[in-house]
């Protein structure tokens, strides 16, 4: 009888690896990693929600400094404090660290390289379709109604129509919700 048995890794173990393999696997910046966080975290392990990686992705993009970084490591002190969260964004971080030190030590050399250009191409091209399919797949948890659609259509205009700055269009965002949604509950409890 040839039963094999998993091996249950500890859990600081599992994230550190699977954010590892992220970090190493994924191209195409903070989006494609988080669609691969939402095919790993969500659907996969059931470590997170739609809406905790939604809400998590939306608070990292507005804190100062790598939004990716920031994300993972709010995902991190979610699964299991401080310790985590610096564990997940050192193990994110670490195969580009890697992978950059290597670069910039042979950069004379990979810089004029045509295989290399023509491959970057490809790689280009390839993470438009992952993030899309983050967008989509996440939208169902982020737009949920017509108020929802209007905020995004203001947003989008405020992004590509002003010069007015990510993070202000994110805190009048967070604005709009507060008063469309804080509107409805204030009538809600008169009722």
């Amino acid at each position: 009888m040839n039963v094999q048995k998993k091996i249950r890794l500890p859990k600081w173990l599992e994230m550190f690896l699977v954010m590892m393999k992220i970090g190493a696997f994924t191209f195409g910046g903070g989006w494609s990693i988080i669609a691969q966080m939402q095919r790993d975290f969500v659907e996969k392990r059931g470590w997170l929600s739609e809406q905790d990686l939604v809400d998590q992705a939306s608070i990292g993009r507005s804190l100062p400094g790598i939004m990716i970084v920031n994300t993972v490591a709010i995902f991190g002190y979610h699964m299991g404090g401080v310790a985590y969260g610096i564990l997940a964004a050192v193990a994110l971080t670490m195969p580009a660290f890697l992978v950059m030190t290597v670069v910039t030590i042979c950069y004379s050399a990979v810089r004029d390289n045509v295989w290399i250009a023509k491959a970057m191409v490809g790689v280009r091209a390839s993470v438009v379709p992952i993030i899309l399919s983050a967008c989509i797949t996440l939208k169902k948890s982020s737009i949920q109604d017509w108020m929802g659609w209007a905020i995004a259509a203001v947003a989008l205009c405020l992004f590509l129509f002003t010069n007015i700055n990510n993070i202000l269009i994110i805190v009048l965002g967070a604005v709009a919700g507060l008063l469309i949604r804080g509107g409805k509950e204030k009538r809600h409890d008169l009722s």
